[in-house]
């Protein structure tokens, strides 16, 4: 999609941090960082938002990127959250199903 940001930078118009990538994810560092550690893990491929997420295959994939991503960052042994905003009440700005990785200290709850 032409005017979505990440496919943007999944398409390489767009300059990102990148921190991981294999055939179907992509993760870079996000722009406003929340923690000492905060990448985004989007799938290549446009899927607007979880409740369009239909592909069980696709799922994994993510999740095994994001299991790439927190061993690639140390994240792995001491602990890490993950964070999916959905729609406008659940806080998603960005229409791209994307997932938050957030380490690199002790997180509280609840998150806000």
């Amino acid at each position: 999609m032409d005017d979505c940001i990440f496919c943007r930078i999944v398409e390489g118009k767009i300059p990102a941090r990148k921190v991981y990538e294999d055939e179907h994810v992509l993760a870079f560092h996000d722009i406003a960082p929340q923690a000492p550690v905060h990448v985004l893990v989007i799938p290549k491929v446009h899927v607007r938002s979880i409740m369009e997420l239909e592909d069980e295959g696709l799922a994994g994939k993510i999740v095994t990127g994001i299991r790439n991503v927190a061993r690639e960052l140390n994240l792995d042994e001491k602990g890490f959250r993950v964070v999916n905003n959905m729609g406008q009440d659940g806080g998603q700005t960005v229409f791209h199903i994307h997932f938050h990785l957030l380490g690199g200290r002790t997180l509280t709850w609840p998150p806000g």
